[in-house]
């Protein structure tokens, strides 16, 4: 008895110990998706002909005031639906920004040690034109719409729901925050019915995954989620350019601590 006993005892003791050390199956999900975070950029170029030119819009009411404005600014009032490099050819002001590869409706991670988003973005309008012309904003910040030019302006916003539509006359010097703003796949249309060449469009994320074009339409996304995403381009007189031209953009990888180069993208207008 004392004998099976002890047999008993040492089975279940060499059971243990098996368990306890015995190697753990690893994560396909984690290995198929790499830990950590890393940065992208890249440029969009002018692939449509001759390269657009700015030009002075029709000014009508309150002309004089606007182009001293400007002037005083050291700014001109130029056309905006297509800003392009002529050295670079590089496109100002197309939007980009990362969705999830298989549903462009699900949550992005978000890395931890990214800082809280500011409160308030501002959008201007300080000698006749909008400033900036697009404008992103997260879900939860609040527009600043300012008037800093010496004429009266007007802020129209359309938007599809449930993101804000206004119709609001600022005066000089005044401004006024606009709340309620969601993640939504259509931009809002900015404009003023008083000077109407005045125009421009927000977007809004509900991830910081996004970035606009500079002057030579070159983008930087930092600390995105490593691993296998898509890319969504859209300009506004273009509207989505990549792959099938729609939300859903096209596949890239992004390396964890590194700066992935995804290189040249064309802007061709159909």
């Amino acid at each position: 008895m004392r004998k099976l006993s002890l047999l008993v005892t040492v089975g279940l003791t060499a059971v243990l110990a098996f368990c306890l050390t015995r190697p753990t199956t690893p994560n396909v999900q984690a290995a198929e998706q790499p830990a950590g975070w890393g940065t992208i950029k890249g440029q969009v170029l002018w692939a449509g002909g001759d390269v657009p030119v700015q030009k002075q819009p029709n000014l009508s009411q309150d002309k004089d005031a606007c182009l001293g404005a400007a002037k005083a600014q050291g700014k001109e009032i130029l056309t905006q639906n297509y800003v392009v490099n002529g050295k670079t050819k590089g496109v100002k002001y197309v939007v980009v920004w990362l969705v999830d590869a298989k549903d462009v409706k699900a949550a992005l991670p978000i890395n931890p040690n990214l800082p809280a988003p500011a409160k308030k973005v501002e959008m201007d309008q300080p000698c006749c034109f909008f400033e900036p012309h697009i404008l992103c904003l997260r879900e939860g910040q609040v527009l600043e719409a300012k008037n800093s030019a010496p004429v009266p302006h007007n802020y129209k916003i359309d938007s599809v729901p449930p993101n804000p539509s206004l119709n609001q006359l600022i005066p000089p010097g005044k401004s006024l925050d606009i709340e309620g703003w969601k993640a939504a796949n259509a931009p809002s249309k900015v404009s003023c019915t008083i000077h109407p060449w005045i125009n421009g469009y927000i977007r809004v994320f509900a991830h910081p995954y996004y970035a606009i074009t500079d002057e030579n339409g070159n983008f930087e996304i930092k600390d995105a989620p490593a691993g296998n995403y898509n890319i969504v381009m859209w300009q506004e007189e273009t509207g989505y350019f990549l792959g099938a031209r729609d939300n859903k953009g096209v596949p890239v990888t992004i390396k964890a601590g590194a700066t992935t180069d995804l290189g040249k993208f064309k802007l061709k207008p159909e």
